[in-house]
């Protein structure tokens, strides 16, 4: 079973997320789900295995479940990490330079 993070840690990552890389947010479901035609995603949630966001295309909403490519975590310093992997993934799938972190 997956490690479930508490609540105060799911706030702080996904308020982040959500209103400080929302750019990055879309990144990561157009190299995860449905590619180009993502015209906005949001993290909902996220656990020791992977996050999850919506994502909306074309006026249709989505979920996506993207892995945490290092595998499993369970600490909160681990979802930074698996975050930016996330983002440096996606950058290289869709032929995009990544800004330094």
């Amino acid at each position: 079973m997956a490690h479930q993070f508490d609540d105060e840690t799911l706030a702080g990552v996904l308020g982040h997320m959500n209103s400080d890389h929302t750019d990055d947010n879309v990144l990561i479901a157009r190299a995860f789900g449905p590619g180009d035609a993502v015209v906005a995603a949001r993290m909902t949630g996220f656990d020791g295995d992977g996050g999850d966001w919506v994502v909306t295309v074309v006026g249709d909403e989505a979920t996506l479940r993207v892995p945490w490519p290092g595998g499993p975590i369970s600490e909160r310093r681990e979802v930074r990490r698996e975050i930016v992997a996330l983002y440096d993934e996606s950058c290289r799938r869709l032929g995009i330079e990544p800004r330094p972190h």
